[in-house]
């Protein structure tokens, strides 16, 4: 941390995002890394993440733990398993700005994707697709997740044009995830990524991650979607393109 300002600035906004995430706004909670590795460093962003995201998890796993897709879960689950480990190699080889780097076009590639996707030229995946698809998906979905906790997008690739019932879908979804970013704390404890530090922060942080997370469920149905997403992902690749621009000089 080289500025304690900008750091609790960063993070603040990042968890916020993340709280409004999980509370409806679907997609937002992508841009918390790139925010919060605006004031720290990656590596250290998502250890203090993870421990918010993991509390977060528990209220939509306890308040659909009856509504979950069996298929989705068999099919992806694999896939989101080996996307972790891979992407635990991956910061294992490479450098801190590598990482940067990665999370940077991660963010981009995001962004650019939903700005397409609002304009109505997304590609969409048949609700038939063959289930090694959906383990692919899974596979890239854990990636990004270990890297940025951006797991989501490739999730709702396959997952999406399913069509399951609004409660199974966001039931199935906080599951996976839930499952997902248990997984990644021993990868993280590896890694030297939590440290009293970074619980202490994460602690810190907690109270801001519950409040935001219900003032998601308030205000989803109060903001004009189209324009509010619209912002956001514009907001994704420009920041994308900061990270990727201060790894690459």
């Amino acid at each position: 941390m080289t500025d304690p300002v900008l750091y609790y600035l960063c993070a603040i906004v990042a968890v916020i995002l993340s709280g409004l995430a999980k509370g409806g706004f679907s997609g937002i909670g992508a841009l918390s890394m790139p925010i919060m590795a605006m004031g720290i460093d990656p590596l250290h962003a998502a250890a203090i993440l993870l421990p918010i995201l993991i509390a977060q998890d528990a209220v939509g796993v306890w308040a659909f733990r009856h509504s979950w897709d069996r298929t989705v879960m068999v099919v992806m689950m694999p896939g989101m398993i080996l996307g972790v480990a891979l992407g635990y190699l991956y910061s294992t080889a490479v450098s801190e700005s590598a990482i940067l780097g990665t999370l940077g076009a991660i963010s981009i590639l995001f962004g650019l994707h939903r700005l397409w996707a609002e304009r109505d030229g997304a590609v969409v995946l048949p609700s038939n697709s063959p289930k090694w698809i959906g383990t692919l998906l899974g596979t890239v979905s854990g990636f990004a997740s270990q890297i940025a906790h951006a797991g989501a997008p490739p999730f709702q690739m396959w997952v999406l044009p399913r069509r399951l019932p609004r409660d199974t879908l966001v039931g199935t979804s906080a599951i996976a995830f839930a499952v997902m970013n248990w997984i990644k704390v021993p990868t993280y404890y590896a890694l030297g990524q939590f440290t009293p530090a970074s619980l202490k922060a994460s602690l810190v942080l907690m109270p801001v991650a519950f409040l935001s997370t219900l003032a998601g469920v308030k205000l989803v149905r109060r903001v004009d979607g189209a324009n509010f997403y619209r912002l956001i992902y514009a907001l994704m690749v420009l920041l994308g393109g900061k990270l990727l621009v201060s790894a690459l000089v």
